[in-house]
């Protein structure tokens, strides 16, 4: 009986590969083609960032991940990668290397633009963020510590989160941001967060957890709101905002509310900046905002798209849901003080 049940576990580990199911292989074969062709798309387009910033009177150097997103050169990376630089180098991974000049940061999105000249480059298709969901197959792609075109896939594990940025005394949040779980690592940052298509989707920009490699990562979205931008990156080299000194998140409304605007969800304010345009307006945590200039609101980028150079100065109407009543609040946003110490 002891042979025979010997017999049977040794014959047992030999069969997996013969006994795997049909639906299991073509999983992993379906899977592995997926990760092997968008790596073979992207890598091209991603290259490491190697700066140099002044630093108490020397020079330091840093360094990340960026994506060509124009054939002409321009490279879309991370601001904090190149802040404070003056002058870099972009390797890909053919060997090639070409210096770098910094058009515009923009540390309030965490996005910059850089760009190298010299050559004609492979550019990455721009993908829609927006149109993610949980449980997505990503695959990101970048240079951590150093390892040029490494890649790591995972899901998309969580949207709509939040981080909070910083430039000089302004606090901003940036909304909508992706959450995934596949591995990065210091280097990574800048880098392509791409969709089964290689599209790219979002800048790989921050690692999170109390140590390196936690199984837990955050990529700036590329959508409506952030094409722009990387537009105004591009074409002024800054980014002109109306402030209006809130936090927000997206939140489901209330049933007989979304009966009546015939939508599901709304604006939520999470936080009030103290002194701001909202607060003296009397704009408070937890209101629901549900209109911005007789435009449905329905998720922050809604709002963040109503807050640019044209709103600055100008009285915006805005629809709150507040303790089961509904009011209208008048607020006049102001230029957002980029770099203000």
């Amino acid at each position: 009986m002891e042979i025979r049940f010997l017999d049977a576990i040794l014959d047992a580990g030999e069969q997996p590969p013969g006994d795997t199911s049909p639906s299991e292989a073509e999983a992993l074969d379906a899977y592995s083609s997926i990760v092997t062709s968008v790596a073979e798309l992207v890598a091209p387009s991603v290259v490491n960032l190697r700066v140099s910033r002044r630093f108490r009177g020397a020079r330091a150097e840093g360094g990340g991940s960026g994506v060509v997103i124009t054939p002409d050169g321009f490279i879309l990376t991370s601001a904090h990668v190149v802040q404070g630089s003056d002058r870099g180098v972009a390797s890909f991974t053919t060997g090639l290397e070409l210096d770098i000049e910094i058009v515009g940061t923009d540390p309030l999105s965490d996005l910059a633009v850089v760009r190298a000249r010299g050559a004609e480059l492979q550019a990455a298709g721009l993908g829609d963020a927006a149109k993610l969901k949980v449980g997505q197959l990503v695959v990101a792609i970048g240079n951590p510590f150093g390892f040029s075109g490494s890649v790591t896939a995972g899901v998309v594990s969580a949207l709509g989160r939040s981080f909070p940025t910083r430039d000089g005394t302004v606090t901003r949040f940036v909304e909508n941001v992706i959450q995934t779980d596949a591995a990065l690592h210091p280097g990574n940052s800048g880098g392509a967060l791409v969709d089964a298509r290689g599209r790219l989707v979002g800048i790989n920009t921050a690692v999170v957890g109390p140590g390196m490699g936690q199984g837990l990562g955050l990529a700036i979205p590329i959508n409506n709101y952030t094409r722009r931008i990387i537009a105004e990156l591009i074409g002024s080299g800054r980014v002109r905002r109306a402030y209006l000194g809130v936090a927000t998140g997206s939140r489901p409304l209330p049933p007989r509310l979304a009966r009546e605007l015939n939508r599901d969800t709304g604006i939520e304010v999470v936080e009030v900046i103290e002194g701001g345009p909202a607060a003296r307006a009397g704009i408070k945590p937890e209101d629901l905002v549900i209109d911005i200039d007789g435009v449905p609101a329905r998720a922050p980028e809604d709002l963040l798209r109503a807050m640019d150079s044209d709103a600055i100065g100008r009285r915006i109407s805005i629809a709150i849901y507040r303790n089961g009543s509904t009011l209208v609040v008048n607020v006049a946003p102001i230029e957002l003080a980029i770099g203000a110490r």
